[in-house]
C-alpha cells in the first residue's frame, strides 16, 4: 500500500494536487489505515496517472472524468469536441495578441481595421491631426456602440469622401476648431453642409439612418462641445430647418430649388 506522496511520486504529480484531485471528485477517497493515514492502491495509481495525462494535454479538469469513464467512440468524441472548442480558443488568443501588437505599434486604441483605415485617408486629404483626434473618438463611441454595423457604416463614409463637397467640407471644420463662432466662415461651413444635405434628399438617401436617435444626439452634443463654431453650425442648420451635425436629416422640399447648388 501506498502513502500519498509515494503515490503522487508515482505519477507525476504533487501531494497538493492529489488532495485537490479528491476535493473535486476526480481521485476517490481511499481508505485510511490504523493511524488514520491514507492508504492507495496500485488502481489508484494508474487512475491518477490517466488523469494526469489529460490535463497535461488541455482537457479541462470539469471534463476529465467523462473521458476517464467513456468507451472508444465516446473518447473520441469528446476528445474532438474539446480540441475545436481549443481551436476556437487559441483564434480568439491570436486576435488578442494581433490587438496588443497594434497598440505597442502606436495604433488607436478601441478602434476596428475599418476605421483606421478611414483615419488614414483623412489625414492623406490633409485633415488637421487635432481635428483628427476629435473624429477619432466619436468613433470609438460608434465602435463600441454599433459592432456589427461599423464596417458598413465605414463603407458608407468612403463613397461620401467621393464627393469633392465632402472633402472641402472636412477641410474647412478641420480648420475651424479655434474659429470664433462670429466669423463669417463658419456660414460658409454651414452652407456646405447644407448643400450636402439636398444632394441626399434628392438622391433618396436622406432617410437611411446609420445612428439611432440617443447615438446621434451624443455624437451632436460631444461635437458641440469640441468647439463653440460646432455649436454654432448646428445652430445655423436648424435655423435652415436641418437638424444634427452627425446625421443627415430631410431639408424642407421647398428649400431644393434654390439651395442646391454651390
Amino acid at each position: 500500500m501506498l502513502t500519498i506522496g509515494q503515490l503522487a511520486a508515482h505519477a507525476g504529480v504533487t501531494v497538493r494536487a492529489v488532495r485537490h484531485y479528491h476535493r473535486i471528485g476526480l481521485l476517490p477517497e481511499p481508505a485510511r489505515d490504523r493511524s488514520g493515514y491514507r492508504t492507495y492502491d496500485a488502481a489508484a495509481v494508474v487512475r491518477l496517472i490517466r488523469i494526469h495525462v489529460l490535463a497535461s494535454a488541455g482537457v479541462p479538469l470539469a471534463r476529465v472524468e467523462e473521458l476517464l469513464d467513456a468507451g472508444t467512440e465516446e473518447f473520441t468524441a469528446a476528445v474532438a469536441d474539446i480540441d475545436a472548442g481549443l481551436r476556437t480558443e487559441v483564434r480568439r488568443l491570436q486576435a488578442t495578441r494581433r490587438r496588443l501588437a497594434r497598440l505597442s505599434a502606436g495604433e488607436h486604441l478601441a478602434l476596428p481595421d475599418s476605421v483606421l483605415g478611414y483615419l488614414d485617408r483623412l489625414r492623406g486629404l490633409g485633415v488637421a491631426e487635432r481635428y483628427l483626434e476629435h473624429e477619432r473618438d466619436a468613433w470609438i463611441i460608434i465602435a463600441a456602440q454599433a459592432p456589427e454595423d461599423i464596417d458598413a457604416i465605414i463603407a458608407t463614409k468612403h463613397e461620401e469622401l467621393d464627393d469633392p463637397e465632402m472633402v472641402r467640407l472636412y477641410g474647412l471644420v478641420s480648420e475651424a476648431i479655434d474659429w470664433d463662432p462670429a466669423d463669417p466662415r463658419v456660414v460658409e461651413v454651414a452652407d456646405v453642409f447644407e448643400r450636402l444635405f439636398v444632394r441626399a434628399v434628392e438622391k433618396g438617401q436622406a432617410d437611411v439612418d446609420l445612428f439611432d436617435d440617443r447615438l446621434a444626439e451624443l455624437l451632436d452634443a460631444t461635437a458641440a462641445d469640441v468647439s463653440p463654431v460646432a455649436r454654432r453650425i448646428i445652430e445655423i442648420l436648424e435655423e435652415r430647418g436641418g437638424k444634427g451635425w452627425t446625421r443627415i436629416e430631410r431639408v424642407p422640399a421647398d428649400r431644393l430649388s434654390h439651395l442646391g447648388e454651390p
